[in-house]
């Protein structure tokens, strides 16, 4: 199941979200986009995942390498780095504490709403 995704939210960890599906295997950018959409981002598009990667390439958290391809251009093909590694578990670890968080304040019961027009 796909559903919409607040922007804001995914910016915030769509640097995690590749960096995890880049330890799983390496991959070149259309291939990671579609992956993306097939874990449930449907709204992720190559707009917005291309200067992330660039970013992490940037950061020195993946490398790349060219590989000819058989249909057109060669493809380049993203890894993460030792450093890509390393921003990967803290980046983890820092996304369980924070869910964990927000997930302790939503689950509170709700006082009664108040009636509309009091």
């Amino acid at each position: 199941m796909t559903s919409s995704h607040d922007p804001q939210l995914l910016k915030g960890v769509l640097s995690l979200l590749l960096l995890h599906l880049l330890a799983e295997r390496e991959s070149y950018g259309y291939e990671v986009v579609r992956r993306l959409q097939e874990a449930g981002f449907a709204d992720v598009l190559e707009g917005s995942v291309y200067p992330a990667l660039a970013r992490l390439e940037r950061e020195e958290r993946i490398a790349t390498r060219l590989v000819p391809s058989p249909s057109g251009p060669a493809r380049k093909y993203y890894r993460l780095t030792p450093a890509g590694w390393h921003a990967l578990r803290a980046g983890s670890t820092a996304w369980a504490r924070h869910t964990s968080s927000v997930d302790a304040v939503l689950a509170r019961p709700l006082p009664t709403a108040p009636e509309e027009g009091s």
